[in-house]
């Protein structure tokens, strides 16, 4: 592959200008226009701190999109702006969509939560038997049910799940249930449907950003599956996650399951539910996803409580490199800092603070000023 590096200072003359054009915002309605301010301020410091070359971002109140818009350059060397509709890869918040289907199928008998992954013919090595649910849940390593340990290559073991019980691929029920359902433009799996091609046209070019500082044209992975790999925009998102707010998928009490967060079999209350992160904060719960993969990042939290939530994407793995948020714990991501402390909408989601852990990280990714990409 042939390697396009563009040195910060090339950068600095693109990522310059101080307002966002009119054309990266999608909408705004019923924010507070301080806390707008200073939420898209707070969001345009993380992009160039985190040196990534552009954001799309999206805010869902009472099931409705309040907010949409585009930081920064989505394709650098053309000076193509990233818009609140441009194409990103997802990662694993393609677990979320995974985590839907999945559930359907639950909630239409034709699968079962608690049947062991061997009636569906698939065989992995444990000493335990393993279940669905362990799969969904990141807790099928050894003992089955006991230990919470992030692992996408176990949870893509999906995909075999789902072929045989429907006899369809992933894909085509993503497609046929989700994507066609709700007419999403911008919305596709990785090199698979139709509609790929008119969404790869404008799809966010993939970055890396070296030691030395310089951004590197990359390449993305070609992996699709219930892991990872579907390619989406933040205003696609924000109608996906306002349906499930709206229980179009699935009724609430099994969307409720899937929120839930699992239980081991010592006892203990793990970080993660159906497909889905869950974590209480001051009180407040939060439903969260996280994506990180080559040359691409995003995050999703949502506030159920105050019907209210927020996703933020990015072609670069900045948004989640060297944050552990594998561990279960949201707020050692600086995007989800701001989004907590600064939302804008009119009820504060209450006062947040980094964790000493979220502070040493972010002084561990993030570069001095003087050494940052600007543009607004």
């Amino acid at each position: 592959m042939t390697r396009h590096l563009f040195p910060l200072t090339a950068l600095l003359a693109l990522l310059v200008s101080p307002t966002l054009s009119a054309a990266q915002t999608q909408s705004v309605s019923g924010l507070d226009p301080d806390r707008l301010r200073q939420f898209e301020q707070m969001i345009e410091d993380l992009r160039q701190r985190l040196r990534t070359p552009s954001f799309g971002a999206a805010l869902v109140k009472d099931q409705e999109l309040a907010w949409a818009k585009g930081f920064g350059y989505a394709d650098i060397e053309n000076e193509v702006e990233a818009s609140p509709n441009t194409p990103y890869h997802l990662a694993s918040l393609t677990k979320t969509f995974a985590s839907t289907i999945v559930m359907q199928l639950v909630e239409a008998g034709t699968i079962d939560l608690d049947s062991p992954i061997a009636d569906y013919g698939l065989q992995i090595p444990s000493d335990g038997v393993i279940r669905v649910r362990h799969l969904l849940s990141h807790t099928s390593e050894d003992p089955p049910g006991r230990y919470y340990r992030y692992n996408g290559a176990r949870f893509g073991r999906l995909d075999w799940i789902i072929r045989a019980a429907t006899g369809k691929p992933f894909g085509d029920l993503l497609e046929e249930r989700i994507v066609e359902r709700l007419g999403l433009r911008d919305t596709s799996p990785s090199d698979y449907a139709e509609n790929y091609d008119r969404v790869l046209s404008r799809l966010a070019k993939p970055y890396e950003i070296d030691q030395s500082g310089n951004v590197e044209l990359g390449e993305y992975p070609t992996y699709f599956g219930t892991s990872a790999g579907l390619v989406s925009s933040a205003a696609d998102l924000a109608e996906y996650y306002t349906a499930i707010d709206r229980n179009v998928f699935l009724s609430p009490e099994i969307q409720q399951l899937a929120f839930t967060p699992a239980i081991s079999t010592a006892g203990d209350t793990l970080p993660y539910g159906l497909g889905w992160f869950t974590q209480d904060y001051l009180g407040v719960r939060l439903i969260w996803h996280y994506g990180y993969w080559t040359c691409n990042s995003s995050l999703i939290v949502k506030v159920p409580e105050q019907n209210l939530s927020f996703v933020i994407l990015t072609n670069t793995n900045a948004l989640s490199h060297g944050f552990s948020l594998g561990t279960g714990d949201v707020l050692t991501s600086p995007a989800a800092i701001a989004f907590l402390s600064r939302n804008p909408c009119r009820r504060s989601t209450g006062r947040c603070r980094r964790t000493r852990s979220s502070d040493s990280s972010m002084r561990s990714q993030t570069p001095s000023s003087s050494n940052s990409s600007r543009r607004s």
